[in-house]
């Protein structure tokens, strides 16, 4: 049987959710560049048109019409090339998650998804129809088929229909998010796959950040051997070009759609493969929370962010976040101390900001605190002073971030990690007032970790920031641990209870002590009327808060 080389592209896109002239314009740009490398078929993510994931705008009708109207629109810009583009496909009242095949201005098949994932943070059985075809085309004398995202990770799926039937290569567009060990499941799965199946799988993955969820491409290329040839970088728009050896044949297998007869594969200049490393846990995390601040900030028409700096690890870990993802003349920092703030934590701050370089002021807040105290002594006169005058002074920080939000535009950006929004140990309307919780999904210890990788590349937090014990500074002498266990047995409690359902008697089971177990659950459960309430964080974790997890406030079951 002939073998011949086929040239393929994975445009490893960067796509808006909603932007359909934006995205459809990314799209015809990487066509064209891939023309003149001599591609022969180019793929794009899941639903890379409408952008991933689109939601309840497709309840919207106008909407489906518009994505359908810029299919059209983008396929009479396709020739010479067959490119692979991710929409919404419409059938009478059903919607499908749908991929197009397109060749010389002319759709010639339309795969709909077969396996719609219903958990985590998908929903997709909301929207969307199952699709019971799995389609083959038929390029030359080369056999393919196409699939997206879920139908490559079940054994009796598409995948192996298709490769009994005769394709040679299966072209799989997914919009995988992101989160810690995430590209070893998917290698593990593709690997396999095409080992299983004798097929070559190339692996097409959405990059960017949109709402909780970051995607990280690393898009691959897999041959009938399950070994990975080729491999895209991750968190960054790419076009991964790959040459792959395919046998010829000469009959039409049964049911494949022909593209056409006359396409005869020619000697191209060999591409140039370079090496990608996966990223250690550390820096793919940093990038994941870079990635998607930016295009948070981005995409929802900011450019400058404010942050409270309190001279933590970390509220100093998201301003470097912030600098690093946007810039340090798009930062500033605002310092507000009381008469409960220490030197130590003014220097910490003013060392952050110098050594970031972003714009730095200090506001004291002592004054307004004060004039609270003044207004409810009347009333709180025969009481002792509690938390209440402790979220006093956070929901004056508060305001005050807002204030500067409103008259300059900028976003702000809160700076409360998991452990603590597990627990409730934040201030609604206070440190919780915010636009985007970078960290939100980040346990403390990563937190430390995560600081310690970045100084590794050049130092910007300051020593004593990292190694002063945590606290909130809002009662004297105030420490974390005063309230919480200490992180190192608080948060594999947390990942236990949260990430992993475990219950009590399981935890306490593992090596901690009960009652602590207890306090901390007690904590969790009793905190998710403040989570409801917090703004959207970056995913980063198997299971984060609001898409993942959705418990409900009124909850009487208690473990």
């Amino acid at each position: 049987m002939k073998k011949s080389n086929l040239r393929i592209a994975l445009a490893q896109i960067n796509s808006t959710v909603g932007d359909l002239e934006g995205n459809s314009r990314k799209i015809i740009q990487h066509i064209n560049r891939a023309k003149e490398l001599g591609v022969d078929i180019i793929c794009f993510p899941e639903l890379a048109i409408p952008g991933y994931p689109p939601e309840d705008l497709l309840h919207k009708p106008k909407f489906i019409e518009d994505n359908l109207r810029a299919l059209k629109e983008l396929s009479l810009c396709v020739n010479n090339i067959v490119a692979v583009a991710g929409f919404v496909n419409k059938k009478g009242i059903y919607l499908y998650n749908a991929a197009a095949v397109i060749y010389n201005t002319r759709i010639c098949g339309i795969y709909h998804k077969m396996f719609l994932p219903n958990y985590g943070v998908f929903d997709e059985k909301r929207y969307f129809e199952e699709g019971d075809k799995p389609l083959l085309f038929k390029l030359g004398g080369f056999c393919f088929a196409v699939n997206i995202c879920e139908d490559i990770w079940h054994e009796c799926g598409p995948t192996r229909t298709q490769a009994k039937s005769g394709a040679k290569l299966v072209l799989n567009i997914n919009a995988s998010p992101y989160y810690a060990g995430r590209i070893k499941e998917r290698e593990g799965i593709i690997r396999k796959q095409a080992k299983a199946n004798k097929v070559a799988i190339a692996y097409a993955n959405l990059i960017g950040g949109q709402d909780e969820l970051v995607f990280d491409g690393q898009s691959m290329v897999v041959n009938s051997r399950g070994s990975i040839i080729n491999r895209a970088e991750a968190f960054k728009e790419e076009l991964l070009v790959t040459d792959i050896e395919m046998p010829e044949i000469n009959r039409k297998p049964n049911g494949a759609v022909i593209i056409t007869d006359k396409f005869y594969p020619v000697e191209k200049t060999k591409i140039q493969k370079k090496e990608v490393r996966v990223l250690e846990t550390v820096v793919e995390i940093y990038q994941a929370l870079v990635l998607g601040l930016s295009d948070y900030v981005r995409k929802n028409g900011f450019q400058k962010v404010v942050i409270g700096l309190s001279g933590g690890i970390d509220s100093s870990l998201v301003a470097t976040l912030a600098v690093d993802a946007l810039g340090k003349e798009n930062v500033t920092g605002l310092f507000m101390p009381t008469r409960h703030s220490s030197q130590e934590s003014l220097t910490g701050a003013r060392g952050l900001a110098e050594n970031l370089g972003i714009k730095f002021i200090v506001i004291s807040i002592e004054q307004i605190y004060n004039m609270y105290l003044v207004v409810l002594e009347p009333h709180f006169a025969a009481l002792e002073r509690n938390i209440t005058e402790e979220n006093i002074q956070a929901r004056i920080r508060g305001n005050m971030l807002m204030a500067f939000s409103n008259k300059f535009g900028w976003l702000v950006l809160t700076t409360g990690n998991k452990s603590e929004m597990s627990t409730g140990y934040a201030t609604l309307y206070g440190d919780m007032a915010g636009g985007l919780a970078v960290i939100k999904d980040v346990p403390k210890m990563l937190v430390y970790e995560l600081a310690r990788y970045r100084n590794s590349l050049g130092t910007v937090i300051p020593e004593n920031v990292l190694i002063r014990p945590p606290t909130a500074e809002l009662r004297p002498n105030q420490k974390d641990a005063d309230t919480l266990p200490i992180y190192e047995t608080l948060d594999p409690i947390l990942k236990a209870y949260v990430e992993e359902d475990e219950e009590l008697e399981k935890i306490v089971a593992s090596g901690f002590d009960k009652e602590t177990v207890a306090k901390v659950l007690r904590m969790v459960d009793g905190s998710e009327y403040k989570r409801r309430q917090s703004p959207p964080g970056i995913k980063i974790t198997p299971k984060a808060f609001g898409r993942d997890r959705r418990m409900p406030i009124t909850n009487r079951y208690k473990v």
